[in-house]
């Protein structure tokens, strides 16, 4: 399997200053990134996310360690890299007084895209961003969701293979959340590497291959998201949603002891001639597991964001 990424001993230590203790932000961490996946990077505030993407794009030294990304050595090819990768930060790097196509249009200029190309691909990415009737707009006219899908299209304006999204979705409404996440999702039937940090667990579980969780710059856990989920389920929950002669629903739960079969042959006699609509075998969420690692829920996650904003990951 090609790795997009791959890090060793990733170390970032900070000078807190005198008389202070130095932070290690990240704290010899090491994991890989395969080509053509959505990699998931989760944690608290503080967990050491931002400074692991800032070694990675070249906006950061790191400390100790060394990665390879698109297989290339980050110490020694750098500019090569930064040639090849999308970043998309999470507070906009475009301009105010610039259109959307001109924005587009420069920064394929940054990034050397032969001047006979750029109309096209300006063009073409405004209609898969559905910003075509806003092409003559100036950005700072543009609605929030508008911001964030040209930012994003602007990280994927030299069409690299590789691209960091950090936190795309916070603060939008609905819709344009569910409209972003299909267009993440589009990426990797594509073929291109997708490294998302997001305080949104749903969005995670719904759009990653595999999510690595991160605590006080050490990684906790890496894994597919069923794997997680295996991981931090201790015991089968079943449960039987029931309905009386008026309509009216509830649901109970059992665990499993001794196997699934008798869970629910016992929920079944004590429905107590109510009607059995659905018997379910409940599975820890991502966020089930994310709270067994950083003992933080996703209340927390989003409170630390400034509110939940556009975190409703349906879709």
């Amino acid at each position: 399997m090609i790795e997009a990424i791959q890090v060793e001993g990733l170390t970032k230590v900070f000078t807190a200053g005198k008389d202070r203790p130095p932070l290690r932000a990240v704290d010899g961490i090491d994991f890989t990134v395969h080509e053509g996946e959505v990699f998931g990077f989760l944690g608290p505030n503080g967990a050491g996310k931002t400074s692991t993407i800032r070694m990675l794009t070249g906006l950061s030294r790191p400390t100790a360690g060394k990665a390879h990304v698109l297989g290339l050595e980050l110490d020694k090819d750098l500019p090569r890299i930064k040639k090849r990768i999308g970043v998309v930060p999470e507070a906009s790097n475009l301009y105010d007084e610039l259109t959307a196509f001109d924005n587009l249009v420069f920064t394929m200029q940054l990034y050397g895209v032969p001047r006979a190309e750029r109309k096209a691909r300006a063009e073409a990415l405004l209609q898969r961003f559905r910003l075509g009737e806003k092409r003559d707009a100036p950005f700072a006219k543009l609605s929030r969701g508008m911001k964030r899908a040209l930012t994003i299209a602007a990280g994927l304006a030299h069409r690299p293979p590789l691209v960091f999204l950090d936190e795309p979705t916070t603060g939008l409404d609905v819709m344009s959340a569910r409209n972003l996440r299909g267009m993440i999702a589009s990426l990797r039937d594509e073929g291109v590497t997708v490294f998302l940090t997001t305080h949104y667990l749903e969005e995670a579980e719904r759009l990653c291959d595999r999510v690595a969780v991160i605590v006080k710059g050490k990684i906790v856990a890496l894994d597919t998201v069923a794997g997680l989920r295996s991981s931090a389920q201790q015991k089968t929950v079943v449960e039987i949603t029931l309905e009386d002669l008026d309509g009216r629903q509830e649901k109970r739960r059992v665990e499993c002891e001794d196997g699934v079969g008798p869970a629910i042959q016992k929920l079944l006699n004590e429905t107590n001639g109510l009607r059995v609509l659905a018997v379910d075998t409940l599975r820890p969420s991502l966020e089930d597991v994310f709270v067994q690692l950083t003992g933080l829920s996703a209340e927390v996650m989003l409170s630390e964001k400034g509110g939940k904003g556009g975190g409703n990951a349906g879709g």
